[in-house]
């Protein structure tokens, strides 16, 4: 198989579109309509179906895709390793949650910028559950993610510990108020946030029955709509210092065994540890210590 076919047909499956991969690939539709039937009679096997919408990936191209993402990683690897000289150096592709961003990482990433300007930092932000899917596809290099996790292919390390704590409009004094709220609501991110997980099962646990969540992207736009009265929402206690600070949201905290969560770094486990990921890391251990906020504003 050739390496160049499998790229084109994991951006397709990707995609679900033979057009939009080959925006991506920068070629025409015909080109990769073309290596796709190529890699397809290679196979012996139908990697899509073709209906009016797109293409959808056959079982049979499910059970080649991971292999994919590993064949690509190990030729970047092989390539990263030759021209690694020891200097940190290069792309280094990583994903964070958007609280962990905002809260723990930007002193972080601006220190390790200026130490090693050699290097090209990316960073993406997505729920735990994405972030974990695509550094197992081997798309990104590492994550910062909310724990547990368990997975054999992954190599995880605690970096900061959160406290967690529901947030409210300021008036509600109490949470066993909102055993009296009719249609109370959540505001959250998108499904495979592991903090609307943990939000929906202490609910659960006090009885509340909840109206249908709310979706957002932002923390800005989550903490603006528990501010208005919209919904309730769970969040790491410095995210939301400032509003509580400026008395635009209440804060009830939580007993340890609900509020206190690990964030921790996630990559694979056979990856090529680059000179600049051997340096990342170097500077993320010592944060480990990180312990609760204080419990004032």
């Amino acid at each position: 198989m050739n390496i160049s076919d499998l790229r084109f047909f994991e951006a397709v499956s990707r995609h679900g579109s033979m057009n939009r991969a080959a925006q991506e690939l920068h070629t025409v539709q015909s080109n990769v309509t073309a290596r796709i039937r190529v890699l397809e009679e290679e196979l012996g096997v139908s990697l899509f179906q073709r209906h009016a919408r797109g293409v959808s990936t056959t079982p049979a191209g499910q059970r080649i895709l991971p292999f994919v993402g590993r064949i690509t990683k190990l030729l970047a690897d092989a390539r990263a390793a030759a021209q690694d000289d020891g200097s940190p150096s290069g792309a280094l592709l990583l994903g964070s949650l958007e609280t962990t961003t905002a809260l723990r990482l930007s002193p972080l990433l601006s220190q390790f910028a200026k130490s090693y300007p050699e290097v090209r930092l990316v960073v993406t932000t997505g729920t735990t559950r994405k972030l974990l899917d695509e550094v197992i596809e081997c798309r990104l290099e590492g994550a910062f993610v909310a724990g547990p996790v368990s997975h054999p292919d992954l190599d995880q390390q605690v970096v900061f510990q959160e406290e967690l704590v529901l947030v409210t409009s300021r008036s509600i004094h109490s949470m066993d108020e909102l055993v009296k709220i009719t249609d109370l609501r959540t505001i959250v991110f998108q499904i495979g946030c592991s903090y609307r997980q943990r939000l929906e099962t202490l609910l659960a646990e006090m009885g509340i029955v909840t109206a249908k969540p709310l979706e957002f992207g932002s923390l800005d736009a989550i903490i603006s709509c528990v501010s208005a009265g919209v919904g309730i929402a769970l969040l790491p206690k410095g995210i939301v210092a400032a509003a509580w600070q400026d008395g635009r949201v209440a804060v009830h905290e939580l007993p340890p065994e609900r509020s206190l969560v690990d964030t921790l770094f996630v990559r694979r486990s056979d990856a090529y540890t680059s000179s600049a990921m051997t340096a990342l890391l170097d500077m993320v251990r010592p944060k480990s210590a990180t312990g609760p906020l204080s419990s004032k504003p």
